[in-house]
């Protein structure tokens, strides 16, 4: 279970997450939705360590998140797994070796430093390619691919880490509807199919709705929603996103586009 409480960061006289208390239960799919500036990508950030908070606690399974220093945070990280908007991939590198980067402290460092790889490692990272339907593309360079199929390579770099939590950030903002689709339906399956927790920041509120079985909605930096996907009214999604809420609310949610068991 993933504790919040009174989470709160600051930057000058400015209050980016006020005071958040929320509680997710492990193996949960959350959507994080709110207007640009509401402070989703600050909260996820607080949860990873990338940024401290200013004042509040985390709590993983009972343990102090917030308290982490050295070497216990970079454990958490590893079992909290960041998924980028940007992808974060080395681009001149193949696609196998950019997965297997997320199995980086799971190797002495210098199987990492020299790329000399254990049998046992490839064949992880090369499953977890797999679970996307992107093995093939394995000995491709990054760089090459589309923008979706970075972002699952992403996914699949975050799944060999081995992770009780993943917070993706905006993972879907720079791509079409139907890679968008596609990485949503990625981050649903590792859900489904390993019982991971996912938290997501998510600006399209149909995409949401689509995927995620919780949503949780922020405002100037305050939790002003919590509660299933079917109890977010018109009304409500409205005021949550302002005067974003034609950009974030479609006509209609998105057909779910299913990814490969």
């Amino acid at each position: 279970m993933l504790e919040l409480q009174g989470l709160t960061r600051c930057f000058g006289a400015v209050t980016a997450v006020d005071a958040v208390t929320l509680t997710v239960p492990a193996g949960q799919m959350v959507g994080v939705i709110g207007r640009s500036g509401a402070g989703k990508s600050t909260l996820l950030r607080m949860i990873n360590r990338l940024t401290d908070p200013s004042s509040g606690r985390i709590l993983h399974r009972g343990r102090d998140i917030t308290a982490l220093r050295g070497p216990a945070l970079r454990r958490w990280r590893t079992g909290c797994a960041m998924i980028f908007q940007q992808f974060n991939l080395a681009p001149r590198l193949d696609v196998l070796t950019n997965v297997l980067v997320g199995r980086v402290n799971h190797v002495p460092a210098w199987r990492a430093l020299t790329r000399l790889w254990p049998e046992a490692d490839r064949a992880i990272a090369l499953s977890a390619l797999a679970q996307f339907d992107m093995a093939q593309l394995a000995a491709q360079r990054a760089g090459s691919l589309s923008g979706g199929q970075q972002q699952r390579v992403a996914i699949a770099r975050a799944l060999v880490q081995e992770p009780q939590v993943i917070l993706a950030d905006e993972p879907v903002a720079s791509l079409d509807p139907r890679n968008a689709a596609l990485v949503m339906g990625a981050l649903a399956a590792i859900n489904r199919d390993f019982g991971i927790t996912v938290l997501v920041n998510i600006h399209s509120l149909d995409l949401a709705r689509a995927y995620c079985e919780r949503l949780v909605g922020l405002d100037a930096g305050r939790l002003v929603f919590d509660g299933p996907a079917a109890a977010l009214t018109e009304a409500a999604a409205r005021r949550l996103y302002g005067l974003e809420a034609a950009e974030a609310v479609g006509a209609e949610a998105p057909s779910r586009i299913p990814v490969p068991a």
